[in-house]
């Protein structure tokens, strides 16, 4: 019989949200989530989260696998593009030959604007939550170019492919502030991370102003009223669900946290701490289409969760 090697040091058993969290995500199926974990909460490195993002990639530059839990396969899609670069960006790597190829990749795959489709036509029919677009011809979208865009900036990266995008971004979010386009909560979002990352600072933050002013007259986030318990959450509709206060301001620096009071971010982040289910994980803002994906996603959105807590300063 082989010799059997040293045993693991077992670790207590806790009651806080962070090892609640912790256990969720040592039984979930992503490598990818659990070394994002190690990294910003066990003091793990980054090369193991460089390692496991790595399986997702392509020969293309771009990412696949399901990196977007929502898209199925092997191929390069742009969501997945989005998950990298915040994957990369938290780490402190979003940078080098990694991020040189991902460029060639988006260049390759932009519409004709210069922008990123929310999904890029594929030879291959690979299963796709119901809610993701499918078109011979698609045009840009905020959607995934924003936070690529956004991120890109955030890193310092220059690359020709940002010039025409950065260009439809800054016009899309003008559209959206301008009431020239119908708002949809994941499109502010994606104007958020955009806004977040770009260098021109004041025309980010006039632009964030009027963007708020419009977000707030369409009540389009409305801040809890009160912690919603877990189990009696219901489960989203679909990527036009309402967001929260803190889907929208991840952090304290974001231009968007001045769209809310204090008092509204504060139940927001009460809310989001009462939404860890009794396993430690937290739920997707995701319809369930197909169990392996609601789990994937399970895992994004606990570590997110955790990050978003940690970054308003809250105890976890």
């Amino acid at each position: 019989m082989p010799t059997p090697g040293p045993a693991e040091p077992a670790r207590p058993a806790g009651s806080s949200p962070l090892a609640r969290a912790e256990r969720f995500v040592w039984l979930s199926p992503r490598v990818l989530e659990q070394r994002r974990f190690a990294y910003h909460f066990l003091g793990g490195g980054a090369e193991a989260v460089e390692t496991a993002l790595t399986a997702y990639l392509g020969t293309d530059g771009g990412y696949g696998h399901a990196l977007d839990p929502d898209l199925r396969g092997p191929v390069s899609q742009p969501p997945h593009a989005v998950h990298a670069l915040r994957v990369l960006d938290g780490i402190g790597r979003c940078g080098g030959q990694r991020v040189e190829r991902l460029c060639r990749y988006l260049t390759s795959v932009s519409t004709p604007d210069g922008a990123l489709p929310v999904c890029h036509p594929s030879p291959h029919g690979y299963p796709a939550a119901p809610w993701v677009p499918s078109a011979d011809d698609p045009r840009g979208d905020l959607l995934t170019t924003g936070p690529v865009v956004g991120l890109l900036h955030r890193n310092e990266v220059w690359h020709a492919w940002l010039f025409r995008a950065t260009d439809f971004c800054w016009a899309a979010v003008a559209a959206l502030a301008e009431g020239g386009a119908a708002m949809r909560p994941y499109e502010v979002a994606a104007a958020v991370a955009f806004l977040d990352g770009v260098p021109d600072r004041a025309r980010a933050e006039a632009a964030a102003e009027r963007l708020g002013r419009r977000v707030r007259e369409e009540r389009l986030i409305v801040p809890s009223p009160v912690p919603e318990p877990a189990g009696d959450r219901p489960a989203a509709p679909g990527p036009d669900e309402p967001l929260q206060v803190h889907d929208i301001a991840r952090t304290p620096g974001s231009p968007a946290r001045r769209w809310f009071t204090d008092a509204e971010v504060e139940r927001s982040l009460d809310a989001l701490v009462a939404a860890q289910q009794e396993d430690g994980g937290w739920p997707p803002h995701r319809r369930a289409w197909t169990p392996g994906a609601t789990l994937e996603w399970r895992s994004v959105a606990t570590v997110e969760a955790l990050l978003t807590l940690r970054a308003y300063g809250r105890r976890i």
